[in-house]
């Protein structure tokens, strides 16, 4: 376990549950708060943090790519038409709609073909999600990040959502970034090698650190907001 574990009350961890329940957050809440009083401010002003569990599956992971560099608003109606048009979404469902759906759809050529590398890797075994969830974080995400057009960012907003991972944070994520430089008033937002060196310290609870900023964001801007690769 990584972290400065010397500070407040809070006590190591050594193995976490996934997130699943709002009794969960509390618990992160405390233990982060506990290990760095930086965050009680951070905890103070951005209110409710939910919960944001997704099932596991192709659907899940492709809701993610779907949302990859775009508005929330883009994202949502993006997803609205494609599963509209493919209905249920799965792997082979997904290949079958074919270029005509998914240019309906508005997915991007770059989408578009990770969406199919993803879907060949599921259909063809070489990518189990359900699997993904129920391992190491670190394994999950060299496997992910193995099947082409899947970058960290995606793998682990993946497991953060679908798996409940308790220990993962994104640090190449634009939000983040933007709500760590905001909260510690940084002269600009901090780069992904800096932020991921930064959230060492809220270990092991960096998935729900990762929610925290999020609704900090979120009431900060005050807008809702979504995870955005950088």
């Amino acid at each position: 376990m990584t972290g400065d574990l010397g500070k407040g009350d809070a006590t190591p961890v050594q193995s976490l549950s996934p997130i699943d329940t709002s009794d969960d957050i509390a618990r992160g809440l405390a233990y982060l708060s506990a290990a760095d009083p930086r965050l009680d401010a951070v905890i103070a002003e951005a209110g409710e943090v939910p919960l944001r569990r997704s099932e596991p599956g192709f659907a899940s992971l492709a809701s993610v790519i779907v949302s990859q560099q775009v508005s929330k608003q883009s994202a949502a109606a993006i997803w609205d038409r494609l599963t509209r048009l493919i209905d249920p979404l799965g792997p082979a469902a997904f290949l079958a709609g074919g270029e005509d759906a998914w240019r309906e759809a508005g997915l991007s050529r770059p989408k578009q073909r990770t969406l199919v590398f993803v879907s060949e890797a599921v259909l063809e075994g070489r990518l189990d999600l359900d699997h993904m969830c129920r391992i190491d974080g670190a394994a999950a995400i060299a496997e992910m990040t193995a099947i082409k057009g899947i970058g960290p960012w995606t793998a682990e907003v993946y497991l953060l959502f679908a798996a409940g991972h308790p220990d993962i944070f994104p640090s190449g994520d634009v939000a983040l970034q933007a709500a760590v430089a905001d909260a510690f008033e940084l002269p600009s937002r901090p780069a992904e090698k800096q932020l991921r060196t930064m959230a060492e310290s809220w270990a092991p609870w960096r998935g729900v650190a990762a929610r925290l900023f999020w609704s900090f964001y979120a009431a900060r801007r005050g807008r809702a907001v979504m995870p955005v690769d950088s």
